[in-house]
């Protein structure tokens, strides 16, 4: 596979984060007397934020304002992001591989930058990435090709060029849609959908290891 850019989701790609999502979707739902469906979690995933949390109020017929929701969800996870969190297997060594070769590197990401960016500070590999887009500057969220034609766009790029890495099937789909390449990455959160990621995606990994083998 060449390319001359690479486009990384966050959550569940670089970051080990969605232990972090699970705990916050329990908490949250459990202090208004809900349990989280089984698919709760993937159908929220590519949404975005506030888009998830118009979604949480109709499903759950809520009575709050998604902003408060918001707020609240960030509170909950602020602190873990910017201290506990980690990245997925060999996913710094990676990064730093694909700079030393020249790639162009961005982020496409559905979070938040008051979580997202004191995670990436911690592990040091902010200055890797020439752009950081999120789905709130764009139109469509990431079952969309939006948010990661913004991201080749800001890296001077054309589709065509660049291979985008995501863990869920709506981020793959919205990629391969947009005429990029696309590698799969393994998360438990996504697992019920890796075959389906497989069939889109031009490779699929566990470890960012396995990319730097050969």
């Amino acid at each position: 596979m060449k390319f001359k850019g690479a486009i990384f989701d966050l959550d569940g790609t670089l970051l080990d984060s969605m232990g972090v999502w699970e705990r916050v979707d329990r908490e949250f739902l459990a202090k208004r007397g809900y349990e989280v469906p089984d698919d709760y979690g993937i159908t929220i995933a590519p949404m975005g934020f506030h888009g998830a949390a118009e979604y949480t109020i109709r499903r759950f017929g809520l009575a709050e304002r998604a902003e408060d929701i918001l707020r609240e969800w960030n509170e909950m996870a602020r602190k873990e992001y910017a201290e506990t969190v980690g990245l997925k297997p060999n996913a710094g060594r990676y990064l730093r591989y694909l700079a030393g070769k020249g790639v162009r590197l961005a982020v496409a990401t559905a979070s938040h930058e008051e979580l997202f960016l004191p995670a990436l500070k911690h592990h040091e590999i902010l200055d890797l990435f020439g752009a950081i887009v999120t789905v709130y500057e764009v139109k469509r969220g990431k079952g969309f090709p939006d948010v990661y034609e913004k991201a080749a766009e800001r890296i001077g790029l054309v589709p065509g060029d660049c291979v985008v890495f995501e863990d869920i099937y709506a981020g793959v789909k919205g990629a391969r849609d947009g005429g990029f390449q696309v590698i799969g990455v393994y998360d438990a959160m996504s697992a019920g959908d890796e075959e389906k990621i497989r069939g889109l995606a031009g490779e699929y990994i566990t470890d960012f290891a396995q990319l730097m083998e050969n």
